[in-house]
């Protein structure tokens, strides 16, 4: 799964424009949690190359980057939860879960409109 790594906030106004055209998918990953390291993992495992081309995926250090959290938190109206994933579409968060509630099942569908 190539990530696009989320570092600075004026990414979240391109998550925004990008969310227009299709929805957007959000993890943000604690490294020194294991739950998060368990769903960043099956979300990996689970991701095609057609998902590659399909959909674009963004990837935040939540230990690096609280403040982008915190933003994401704000812009979104999603209280933080680590890990945690988003669906962005037209600039608005339609679908969010955290922890074991993260199924590639769950985000795809969401992705994919169904």
């Amino acid at each position: 799964m190539n990530w696009l790594p989320l570092t600075d906030l004026a990414q979240l106004d391109a998550i925004d424009a990008a969310s227009a055209e299709r929805p957007v998918l959000l993890f943000k990953h604690s490294t020194r949690c294991n739950i998060s390291g368990a769903a960043l993992h099956r979300l990996e495992s689970a991701w095609t190359s057609g998902d590659e081309a399909n959909h674009q995926a963004w990837y935040l250090d939540l230990l690096r980057h609280r403040d982008i959290s915190n933003a994401i938190a704000d812009r979104y109206g999603v209280e933080h939860a680590s890990p945690q994933v988003l669906v962005i579409r037209n600039g608005r968060c339609v679908h969010h879960a955290s922890h074991f509630g993260i199924t590639y099942r769950d985000v795809l569908s969401v992705l994919s409109g169904a």
